[in-house]
C-alpha cells in the first residue's frame, strides 16, 4: 500500500498537494518504523532480507509445519477436523517457539477458539491470501504462489516477475495481481486428474494474462487508446502501468475488478478476459477494492477517500458512475471489507481506525472501531464478525449485534513476529454442525504476515467479549 500519514509529527498542511507523505516503505516490509524496543531482532532480519532478491522456484526449500496441540496450552474442547490431523501427534515441532500461546487466548474464552497452527516457509514476506474450500493460496515477494491443503503443501507455481499482491479464485481459474502491473490467470488441475497427487504433473498452469495479447496488440494500433502516465510517457489505457494492489470478483455479473497504484480501477469480463472499462478513480494509489451490497463497488485510496461506484449497462459494455464519497480524511485508506450477511462496509486506515457504514441506513456512517496502535493493513468480514490485521502484529476480532448494530471487541489474536498483511476467512465445517444454532458459526481465519508465516485460527461468533466497547460516532461534516 502507498500513501498515508504516520501519526508521529505535526498535521499535514492541507494546502500542500503532497499532504500525505508516503509510508509505502513501511508497508512494503520496511521495519524501521516499528518500536525498537520490541523489534530489534525482527528489524535486523528484515533489513537483511530487503537486500536479497529471491530466485527460489516453486520447489525450493522445504516448508515447515507447526500444529498447535492441546499440550501447547490452547483450548480445544471442541475439536475441529484440522486438530485431528496426524501432524498433531507426530509433528516434532509441537513444542516449537512458534507455538507459544497468545496471552490474550489463555483462559479468555470457553475453550472454543484459538490458534490451530502455522505454515512457515522462509522464502518471502506473505502479501496475499485466498481461501476456497479446502485449499489455501498464499502469495509472497518471492514471486511464488503456494497451494496448501490440510496443513501440507499441495501444489505451487511461480510467475516470471512481480511479487504477488492479490489473489482471487473463480471456479477453476486463479487470478493473481503483481507488483509489475500484470494480472496473471492460472488454471487449477482437474479434480478427476489421476495424477492429482503428483505435483509435477497436476500443477496449476498459466493460461493467460490481463489484458490478453490479442487485445493489447489491437489497442496499441489506435493512438486514442493511450494515456499520459508521466511526463513524455504514455501507456495503453487497458493495461495497468503500476502495481496491481487489489482484486475483487462480482461472480453474479461475471466481472473482475482490479485496483492499482496507477490510480485507476479496471473492469474485466471473465468470459473473454476483455477490459470493459478503465476508471480514473482516485488522486493517489488505490490500495483496496471490494464489490458487494447490490452490485456496488467500493475503492479505498492513499488519498484518504473511500468511494462508491455503481455499474450501469450501455449496449455491450458497462459504465461505472461515482455514487458517493463515503470518507475523506488525512490518513490513507489501506483496506476494505464488505459484510454481505451484515450489510456493513468496513474501511481500515493508516491511523489504526476501522470506519464502517451500514446498508440499512443508506450507507450512513456508523462509527469507528479502534483496537490498534499502528496502521490497519487488512480486513476480513464473515457472518457478524469483522477482523482487522495491523502493523502492530495483532488481529482484533469484533462482533456486530444484528439487533442494535453495536460492535463488541471479542479478542486480540497475537503471536505473529511481524505486521499482519493479509487475512482470509472460511466457515469451519465440523461434524457437530447441528449445534451451530446454540454455539453460532465457527470460522477458520488465515493470517499472512511479513514474518514470512501464515497462522491459522479458529474463531467463534459467540466468544464472550473482551470488554464492552461503544463505537464512537463521527461528528457530521
Amino acid at each position: 500500500e502507498r500513501g498515508g500519514t504516520v501519526m508521529l509529527g505535526e498535521p499535514a498542511n492541507k494546502t500542500n498537494p503532497s499532504r500525505r507523505p508516503t509510508f509505502g516503505a513501511f508497508l512494503r516490509s520496511e521495519p524501521t518504523l516499528l518500536p525498537q524496543d520490541q523489534d530489534d531482532y525482527y528489524a535486523a532480519a528484515t533489513a537483511k532480507d530487503n537486500h536479497r532478491v529471491s530466485n527460489a522456484s516453486a520447489a525450493a526449500s522445504p516448508p515447515q509445519y507447526y500444529v498447535a496441540s492441546p499440550s501447547a496450552g490452547y483450548s480445544t474442547s471442541s475439536p475441529s477436523p484440522y486438530l485431528m490431523s496426524p501432524l498433531v501427534q507426530l509433528s516434532p515441532y509441537a513444542k516449537s517457539p512458534w507455538i507459544v500461546p497468545s496471552p490474550m487466548l489463555g483462559g479468555l474464552f470457553s475453550g472454543n477458539s484459538g490458534l490451530i497452527g502455522s505454515l512457515i516457509r522462509k522464502e518471502g514476506h506473505v502479501y496475499s491470501l485466498a481461501a476456497t474450500g479446502d485449499l489455501l493460496y498464499t502469495g509472497s515477494d518471492s514471486k511464488n504462489i503456494r497451494v496448501w491443503k490440510n496443513f501440507r503443501e499441495f501444489s505451487g507455481f511461480k510467475s516470471n516477475s512481480g511479487l504477488v499482491k492479490a489473489i482471487v479464485v473463480s471456479g477453476d481459474r486463479v487470478f493473481t495481481g503483481h507488483q509489475d502491473g500484470k494480472i496473471r490467470i492460472w488454471k487449477k488441475p482437474s479434480k478427476d486428474n489421476h495424477h492429482l497427487n503428483n505435483l509435477s504433473v497436476a500443477a496449476h498452469k498459466r493460461i493467460g494474462s490481463l489484458p490478453t495479447l490479442k487485445d493489447y496488440i489491437k489497442s496499441s494500433i489506435n493512438p486514442k487508446n493511450y494515456v499520459e502516465v508521466r511526463r513524455r510517457s504514455k501507456a495503453l489505457r487497458i493495461k495497468h502501468f503500476d502495481a496491481v494492489s487489489c482484486l475483487s470478483l462480482n461472480q453474479e455479473a461475471g466481472i473482475l475488478y482490479s485496483g492499482s497504484w496507477d490510480k485507476t480501477m479496471k473492469v474485466w469480463r471473465l468470459s473473454d478476459s476483455k477490459c470493459l472499462e478503465s476508471v480514473d478513480a482516485h488522486d493517489d494509489a488505490i490500495n483496496s477494492i471490494a464489490s458487494g451490497l447490490d452490485g456496488l463497488v467500493f475503492t479505498g485510496s492513499a488519498d484518504g477517500t473511500v468511494k462508491v461506484w455503481r455499474r450501469e449497462l450501455h449496449g455491450k459494455g458497462t459504465t461505472h458512475f461515482l455514487v458517493r464519497l463515503l470518507l475523506d480524511q488525512e490518513s490513507a485508506v489501506t483496506s476494505l471489507a464488505v459484510g454481505e450477511a451484515s450489510g456493513v462496509v468496513y474501511s481500515g486506515s493508516s491511523d489504526g481506525a476501522v470506519n464502517f457504514w451500514t446498508r440499512q441506513k443508506h450507507l450512513s456512517h456508523g462509527g469507528a472501531l479502534r483496537g490498534h496502535k499502528l496502521a490497519v493493513l487488512c480486513l476480513a468480514a464473515a457472518g457478524n464478525l469483522v477482523l482487522s490485521g495491523s502493523a502492530d502484529k495483532s488481529i482484533s476480532v469484533w462482533r456486530r449485534d444484528p439487533a442494535t448494530g453495536a460492535h463488541s471487541w471479542l479478542s486480540v489474536l497475537t503471536g505473529h513476529g511481524g505486521p499482519i498483511k493479509c487475512l482470509a476467512v472460511e466457515q469451519e465445517q465440523t461434524p457437530g454442525a447441528e449445534d451451530e444454532d446454540e454455539n453460532g458459526p465457527r470460522w477458520i481465519v488465515y493470517s499472512g504476515s511479513l514474518d514470512k508465516s501464515v497462522r491459522i485460527w479458529s474463531v467463534s461468533e459467540h466468544m464472550p467479549e473482551m470488554r464492552p466497547y461503544l463505537s464512537p460516532c463521527r461528528s457530521p461534516e
